[in-house]
């Protein structure tokens, strides 16, 4: 007893409770060979600093069974501990805080064992309970970024209308030898710029951020396409740009006091006209977007201006047959189709379908456009606006930052357009001053137009070439009064 007493009065002030002490050793028998060390001294200083009648308790509660292990602790016997004692003097150590000048025993091996068998998740055990949400929360984690990647890859049959770019008209613009042997060029300082509207096939997770988006239209396949196909409407596309960039310098040549004159071409199917009555013999049932027409009831139809006389004396209803070539085909076939009255026009009667732009231009010279891979018509008056401006001296734009879009006629009549509201995005996103758009758009697309492009975006909507050039003037453009050129 007195050697106990002896111990016990070299130890801390502080006396650590049992439950501390069985704490300290299951921390110690988990943690790596560091931290063994750091709490076998902490622990045999605890068992030194108990009572002797608890000291006695632990021990005889703590007996190994068969399920304990072998500790890998020295022996050491109560006599040998009893002539030792413990500096408690001793100078601070980074590992623990404490430096022993003398070995003090591990406690007895049934106790280590006993303890982490029965308590293994006692309060000071905290990293057990704060870990129990891991597995779960990373398994989701693996889940979700599997099904983000998923979604990007995996196509859908939906089609977005999305803001495009804003170009210059005037980087594409080329002049060969021959144009400007009869002309002089006369680069634009602040060149007019065309906008285009996005619209490719969507993935699953586009789709999804489409959808959330105010300025990006989702579509069905038949609201894109209605009876087309993606091929057949990005060759009509191609086909469009052409015709548009045609009519352009037709218009442009015309201005400026040029020949210039349209020969036709064949009929091509470009849009047909379906009504809620349509029967099996409707055109848009018997006829393909891409199909070429040849000939009415035998009757050869090389050019819209003979089918024109031949349709004139035709009645609501009746039955013709067409000599059709189909798209990406060489082969003639024949179809019978039933007329109809058009629905824009109760006096007359069509058979079903808008043909394509198949002019082509004889120009005194010829001032390339460069379209890449853009396709529709909506450029042709900013096409119009750039080449006036390349052909004659001043700036037409009073240099401001110009962005036109509507399509051009051969009577100089400006056209409406789609996806206006996403392309008034993309004109807000280059700070345009100037957006000249259709006067022929609807209300309420003008008006969705206008808030897409914000205030300091000036948006002028013309009915044709004139209107466009008066406003350009009005805002300190050059004009084009009596402006002609003479070969």
């Amino acid at each position: 007893m007195a050697t106990e007493m002896a111990i016990a009065t070299k130890a801390p002030a502080t006396i650590a409770p049992i439950e501390r002490l069985a704490s300290d050793v299951s921390r110690c028998s988990r943690s790596g060979s560091l931290y063994r060390g750091v709490f076998s001294v902490e622990t045999r200083i605890t068992l030194l600093a108990l009572e002797p009648s608890d000291l006695l308790r632990l021990m005889s509660t703590s007996a190994p069974n068969d399920n304990t292990h072998t500790s890998s602790a020295r022996t050491v016997t109560p006599g040998t501990e009893a002539a030792k004692e413990v500096d408690m003097n001793a100078g601070m150590n980074d590992d623990n805080g404490i430096t022993m000048n003398t070995s003090v025993p591990l406690p007895p091996p049934g106790l280590q064992i006993a303890i982490d068998t029965e308590n293994p998740y006692s309060a000071n055990n905290k990293e057990h309970r704060r870990l129990w949400w891991a597995l779960p929360l990373l398994t989701l984690g693996w889940v979700s970024l599997i099904a983000v990647i998923a979604s990007s890859l995996i196509s859908v049959r939906l089609w977005e209308l999305a803001p495009g770019s804003v170009e210059q008209v005037a980087s594409r613009l080329s002049f060969d030898k021959k144009a400007l042997s009869q002309v002089t060029r006369y680069p634009a300082e602040s060149s007019v710029m065309f906008v285009t509207a996005y619209g490719g096939q969507l993935t699953a997770l586009d789709a999804l951020v489409g959808a959330l988006d105010p300025d990006v239209d989702v579509q069905t396949f038949k609201e894109r396409f209605g009876e087309s196909t993606p091929g057949v409407q990005q060759q009509i596309g191609f086909q469009s740009m052409t015709s548009a960039k045609q009519i352009a310098e037709y218009v442009a040549y015309t201005r400026l006091g040029l020949e210039a004159s349209f020969t036709l071409g064949a009929i091509v199917v470009n849009e047909l006209v379906c009504l809620e009555t349509a029967v099996a013999l409707s055109a848009c049932k018997q006829l393909g977007v891409g199909d070429t027409i040849t000939a009415l009831n035998g009757e050869p139809t090389e050019t819209l201006a003979e089918l024109a006389p031949l349709m004139a004396v035709k009645k609501e209803g009746e039955i013709v047959t067409l000599t059709v070539i189909p798209h990406k085909s060489s082969t003639s076939i024949e179809r019978r189709v039933q007329l109809i009255v058009s629905p824009d026009d109760p006096d007359r009667v069509i058979i079903g379908f808008v043909p394509a732009d198949t002019r082509t231009v004889d120009l005194p010279f010829e001032v390339g456009i460069d379209t890449d891979q853009i396709g529709g018509p909506s450029a042709g008056l900013a096409f119009t606006l750039a080449l006036l401006d390349e052909l004659t001296p001043g700036d037409l734009m009073g240099g401001k930052k110009v962005v036109a879009t509507g399509t051009i006629s051969e009577d100089e009549t400006v056209g409406a357009i789609g996806a206006l509201q996403q392309k008034a995005v993309a004109v807000k996103a280059i700070g345009a001053d100037v957006f000249i758009i259709p006067a022929s758009q609807s209300d309420e697309e003008i008006a969705a137009a206008r808030r897409a492009a914000g205030s300091k975006v000036k948006v002028i909507p013309v009915n044709d070439l004139a209107e466009a050039l008066a406003a350009l003037e009005s805002l300190g453009g050059s004009g084009l009064t009596n402006a002609t050129i003479s070969l």
